[in-house]
């Protein structure tokens, strides 16, 4: 019994840590390859001031860099004004700063940045899977195509003729994904889009079989999962903090940029936290239904408080369903949300409840039955602990 026992929390610390590693796949699987979630984010970005400001610099600084704006003024102005292009060139930097942010905060372009931002993602889920008779990556590169909005700039600076005629192709593009990374990120792309569901998968399966290895500690082995599911939740939210600060220090080049590399991680991470606080939730939930089977005395007297309905299956499983039919109607998790998976988490806690549902009813036969007649509870009070009395037999 000690060496099944020392087997199962073995497998059940397996299986936390295993659901640890599955949060952090299942959030990359969802913000990389879904894009909704893709685009959803990156209007998020662009509503944000900070970010939205470093953007607006970003813009500025390609249509100078791609554009002598100084010989465009000059070829604009009359004949003796021509030595006053340079500096009118400085200012129009200053203006165009300025005009730029202003775009940005627009709906058209934040409509242009949201359209950009999907059609880019929809071609490289394309080339992620090989779709790709009409994708060429011969040669070319995955980019985020900004022009659009360099264009508007160029307009409302009140020099858009001549500078977007003068602004080269690959003007405001930012690259995504390179040809030549394409096989890896191919191959990449498999192993995410699997990882998930094979880590929680093999999570569930080593749970499953600590609960055949030692029947006679289902209870525990319940709660140990439990405990695990909201230590890895812990866990990965410590580990969110200590990677947004690493990221903070490394890519932060300057104090300026320090609030955008920071704002830019709070903005990514939601679907991390979601998926954090969906695995502690479970946790707790595993952690209370454990301890209302198990002996503590508060638990044994809500036991006993509940066992006239909990004995009466019609009862207690239709109070089970409309409960069932207000979580899925709230969708608290991603997963309650998805059809599959809601259906498995339904199941499992309708074994769960219909376990409870016996105990219950074998410690606290309904009068006029004997105890004879009472199935036996299948589980030890625990610990030697005397079993829950008995209801008077009428």
């Amino acid at each position: 019994m000690r060496s099944r026992h020392a087997a199962a929390v073995a497998l059940v610390v397996t299986a936390g840590v295993l659901a640890f590693v599955s949060l952090s796949a299942i959030w990359l699987n969802r913000q990389v390859f879904n894009t909704g979630n893709w685009t959803k984010t990156s209007s998020e970005l662009l509503a944000d001031p900070v970010i939205r400001d470093q953007v607006a610099v970003y813009l500025v600084d390609e249509l100078y860099q791609n554009v002598d704006v100084t010989e465009e003024v000059r070829a604009a102005l009359p004949e003796r004004f021509k030595p006053l292009a340079a500096p009118a060139a400085g200012g129009l930097r200053t203006l165009a700063e300025r005009a730029a942010k202003d775009i940005l905060a627009r709906p058209r372009a934040q409509q242009a940045w949201e359209t950009a931002n999907r059609e880019a993602h929809q071609l490289l889920l394309k080339i992620l899977d090989d779709e790709g008779r009409n994708v060429s990556t011969a040669g070319g590169d995955v980019v985020l195509d900004l022009k659009g909005l360099l264009t508007q700039l160029a307009d409302r600076v009140g020099v858009g003729g001549r500078l977007a005629a003068a602004l080269p192709a690959d003007a405001a593009q930012i690259t995504i994904l390179r040809s030549d990374q394409l096989a890896a990120a191919q191959d990449g792309s498999k192993i995410l889009r699997k990882l998930p569901l094979l880590l929680v998968g093999l999570s569930l399966a080593l749970f499953g079989v600590a609960l055949l290895v030692a029947p006679a500690h289902r209870r525990t082995t319940v709660r140990d999962y439990g405990v695990g599911l909201v230590a890895a939740g812990v866990a990965m939210l410590v580990v969110t903090n200590l990677a947004g600060d690493a990221l903070v220090s490394s890519l932060a080049t300057t104090a300026a940029s320090e609030p955008v590399v920071e704002n830019v991680w709070t903005i990514i991470t939601p679907l991390l936290k979601e998926a954090t606080g969906a695995a502690i939730g479970y946790g707790l939930v595993m952690i209370a239904g454990a301890w209302l089977a198990g002996p503590m005395r508060p638990a044994v007297a809500t036991r006993r408080t509940l066992a006239p309905y909990l004995r009466e299956p019609l009862v207690a499983w239709s109070a089970f369903s409309v409960l069932m039919v207000a979580v899925l109607w709230w969708g608290p998790t991603p997963a309650l949300r998805n059809p599959i998976t809601a259906v498995l988490l339904v199941a499992l806690l309708a074994l769960g409840f219909e376990g409870l549902r016996r105990r219950t009813a074998s410690e606290y036969p309904a009068p006029g039955v004997s105890v004879a007649q009472a199935p036996a509870p299948s589980e030890p009070a625990g610990n030697g602990a005397p079993a829950p009395p008995r209801e008077p037999i009428a």
